[in-house]
């Protein structure tokens, strides 16, 4: 799969590349970090919508990080045609990952996921290998895993994505809930760079001096491609 190599390009676009049709609905954005920081950790919680039933291959949800070696780590929710042989799930399921995105897609295994899931992701630095480990949690249990070696990670962000027939559909509304992140240095300007589109947020705020910055809800506008 292609994916978009850097989170911060963000858009309300379609485009037409090489390997087809790609397009991008609306987004909540952080980043980039202040000079000689970087993002030491991220917590969000994705609250699933219900697959719509135009959908074909594939649509795409995922919050993902830009990285220093221009990498994007992404753990991602797809709606497929046919979940039964990308992960074993149901028509209506969804099927979820934990990913890197570097000029290649590589992560763990893909795992069925239901609409009203409430799935708990989490990238963490990991100072013992130098890797982001990634994980997706569903009540309590750890069903995707990955980890790369990636450099820092910049900026985050929320997507949408479609390619080829997944971008004949629209996406239902939905919601990331107590998003947190946590720098390696303080930086007070961090919430001046965030951005929306087609989304609404309860605002980014830290108690810490500039450390610990956090999002109670972040709430996604639902999307139609129109191509």
């Amino acid at each position: 799969m292609l994916r978009l190599a850097s989170v911060m390009a963000f858009a309300a676009t379609v485009a037409v590349t090489s390997a087809g049709t790609l397009g991008f609905g609306p987004y909540f954005s952080v980043g980039p970090v202040a000079d000689g920081s970087f993002i030491r950790a991220a917590n969000t919680t994705l609250v699933l919508p219900a697959v719509q039933s135009q959908h074909k291959s594939f649509l795409s949800l995922w919050p993902g990080m830009s990285t220093s070696n221009g990498d994007l780590i992404q753990a991602y929710t797809d709606s497929l045609a046919d979940p039964q042989t990308q992960c074993g799930g149901e028509i209506g399921q969804w099927c979820t990952v934990a990913s890197t995105y570097s000029g290649t897609q590589n992560g763990g295994t893909m795992a069925p996921v239901s609409e009203g899931d409430h799935l708990l992701i989490s990238y963490v630095y990991n100072d013992a290998t130098s890797q982001y480990d990634q994980t997706v949690t569903v009540d309590g249990e750890v069903i995707t895993k990955f980890s790369s070696t990636s450099g820092y990670a910049e900026g985050w962000g929320t997507a949408c994505e479609c390619q080829e027939e997944g971008c004949d559909g629209s996406v239902n509304a939905h919601k990331y809930l107590s998003t947190t992140f946590v720098l390696d240095k303080a930086d007070s300007a961090f919430g001046d760079t965030m951005a929306l589109n087609e989304a609404t947020s309860s605002g980014l705020t830290s108690s810490d001096g500039g450390v610990t910055w956090s999002v109670d809800t972040i709430s996604i506008n639902a999307y139609t491609y129109n191509l």
